[in-house]
């Protein structure tokens, strides 16, 4: 396991953190404790949550592992995020200071701690302005209840404008962005990635094997069966089964990094891990098990070193597909400057 600073503060966290959206829904109570065991075990230090996972009970879960452990707390960096809906009233959803002194101190309690190391908001809000809730999110540092704060999903232009608002009001700044990227999904490197790097934030890639597509579970052609996720819902969300069979881009990432891993003796899953890994402005990756078998597998990946060639076939073959502007090569070319001068 290697440790970075988380994003542009002075904590350090593993390169790989635990996921636990699966903590009372995939896992059981006894599943997650195991888990988080042999994850602190293997050096890991960083534990992501939220309060929507599970309706409450991954936060719970953790809480209640934490109080049969305590002397893990000095040792973890825990992360929760508010945000998305946990009633059905108009005000239990949004980042609106109304919202979310509720939606921590909730989640305080569930996880049984005085002190959330990094809370994230899940999305972005249309409708609340965003200094209401950087404001919050600065007396939650001041007032000790965050140490650190950050968000997720927020597009390039909306984490730009949140770093300069709290530069201008002289507010704590945010120091991580949690964005879905893989080798399936790189579309985030034209402008989040630029952006984070701007501000020295730090990325934790959610999904960091497309919904199991990068595990190779999946085979061109057969629809998924059994006890898997798509298994049991062939149309969920954006890892959806038919439409990346049917996107022959899917299977030429799947074929090299399957054949990369057999030249290494190691799992799809390691492979992908580990390129994702080294990717700018990535502070750690977030990993996600049902199980302790799946949490080994994704974990061998710390001790996994691709060749720059290795890296490169990668990147290569999964180049995302960008249209003439504003992303294609002439576009991008027009941004360029030489510095001996000349096009």
């Amino acid at each position: 396991m290697q440790y970075r600073t988380l994003g542009n503060s002075g904590a350090v966290v593993s390169n790989y953190a635990l996921g636990t959206m699966t903590f009372g829904a995939e896992a059981s109570e006894e599943t997650s404790h195991a888990i988080l065991d042999n994850y602190l075990a293997a050096g890991g230090n960083f534990i992501d949550t939220a309060n929507v996972y599970s309706g409450g009970v991954s936060e719970e879960i953790i809480g209640r592992w934490l109080t049969r452990h305590p002397e893990a707390r000095d040792r973890i960096v825990l992360a929760t995020k508010g945000r998305f809906p946990m009633g059905e009233a108009p005000n239990s959803v949004g980042t609106s200071r109304r919202h979310l002194i509720r939606a921590l101190d909730d989640s305080l309690r569930r996880l049984g701690v005085e002190q959330i190391d990094l809370y994230q908001m899940h999305a972005w809000d249309p409708i609340t302005p965003l200094e209401e809730t950087l404001r919050f999110l600065h007396d939650s540092v001041s007032n000790g209840k965050i140490a650190y704060y950050g968000f997720s999903n927020f597009l390039g232009w909306q984490l730009t404008k949140a770093v300069h608002l709290a530069k201008a009001h002289g507010w704590s700044l945010p120091v991580t962005l949690q964005p879905q990227y893989n080798l399936l999904v790189r579309e985030i490197e034209w402008e989040i990635v630029p952006a984070s790097l701007d501000a020295e934030i730090g990325l934790l890639p959610w999904s960091p094997l497309g919904g199991g597509w990068l595990s190779g579970k999946y085979k061109r052609d057969e629809p998924p069966v059994g006890a898997t996720r798509l298994g049991d819902n062939p149309n969920r969300g954006m890892e959806a089964w038919q439409a990346r069979n049917d996107d022959a881009r899917t299977w030429d990432i799947i074929d090299v990094v399957e054949k990369i891993a057999s030249d290494h003796g190691a799992s799809a899953s390691q492979v992908a891990l580990a390129w994702l890994a080294d990717q700018p402005a990535v502070t750690s990756v977030i990993l996600g098990a049902r199980n302790i078998e799946q949490l080994a597998d994704n974990l061998a990946a710390a001790d996994l070193e691709l060749t720059p060639e290795e890296s490169d076939r990668l990147t290569q073959v999964s180049q995302p597909r960008a249209g003439v502007y504003p992303y294609g090569p002439l576009a991008q070319e027009q941004r360029s400057r030489k510095i001996e001068g000349g096009r």
